[in-house]
């Protein structure tokens, strides 16, 4: 059975995969080509939320490893999240995409605060809205907040935009017999360890039955391709 394709998704980037190739901070070439590409699904009548970590930037949970607070390092961890929704608001702006930024810790300068209701309005409007700044809380990743929110807007699917073209029994880098799973339930993710997200996100989804699709972002047209049901990648749902 084919997948159906989607009219609500949320796209949840890693901080990293905005860095391309120099694996800090933000390449202006990866930004626009990732933009460039939902533009042409919200062309197409697709409604868009976007989640984006901040690992280009700041790891919070890699500075407290090195004994900062945690919770400090988690809330600059969100902080990072904000300046990589403003770049992507910026790039997906250049291309005529309106889109909104919120944020869910308050900075009314440059974003708006997270308002569900507002965020769902958006989006029947055909804006992209982007979330910022995680959840607000510390020890909350953003894969969490991915899941939040998709289920918050009524999200049929996550996508979850990676370097790999799925789900693997190994890292494909380090192991060749390494082979890919195209299809997992939440518990073998959970069981294995497998590295989808993080358990709380996982949890999230199982509880709620919101399917999880980990596809490879670096490949062009690979975005519309998992939205219109093409079967790439891995996808994470009920047994």
């Amino acid at each position: 059975m084919g997948r159906t394709s989607y009219t609500r998704v949320l796209l949840k980037l890693s901080g990293e995969s905005l860095a391309g190739e120099q694996g800090y901070g933000i390449d202006p070439l990866v930004l626009k080509a990732i933009a460039g590409e939902i533009k042409e699904v919200v062309d197409k009548g697709v409604q868009l939320a976007l989640v984006i970590g901040g690992g280009n930037i700041f790891r919070g949970l890699a500075a407290s490893s090195k004994g900062m607070d945690r919770s400090s390092a988690d809330y600059m961890g969100m902080l990072a999240t904000v300046i990589n929704s403003l770049a992507m608001q910026d790039a997906l702006e250049k291309l005529g995409v309106s889109t909104r930024v919120q944020s869910a810790i308050a900075m009314q300068e440059v974003a708006e605060p997270y308002i569900r209701r507002r965020a769902m309005r958006h989006l029947e409007k055909g804006r992209v809205v982007i979330f910022g700044a995680g959840t607000g809380n510390p020890y909350f990743t953003t894969d969490t907040a991915a899941s939040l929110r998709a289920m918050e807007i009524n999200a049929q699917v996550i996508l979850k935009g990676t370097k790999v073209d799925g789900v693997y029994t190994a890292d494909p880098k380090k192991d060749p017999t390494a082979t890919k799973i195209s299809k997992l339930s939440y518990i073998d993710v959970l069981k294995k360890g497998l590295q989808v997200m993080d358990a709380t996100a996982i949890s999230l989804c199982m509880d709620n039955n919101l399917p999880i699709i980990v596809f490879d972002l670096t490949t062009e047209g690979n975005i519309r391709k998992v939205i219109a049901g093409d079967e790439i990648g891995t996808i994470v749902q009920g047994e």
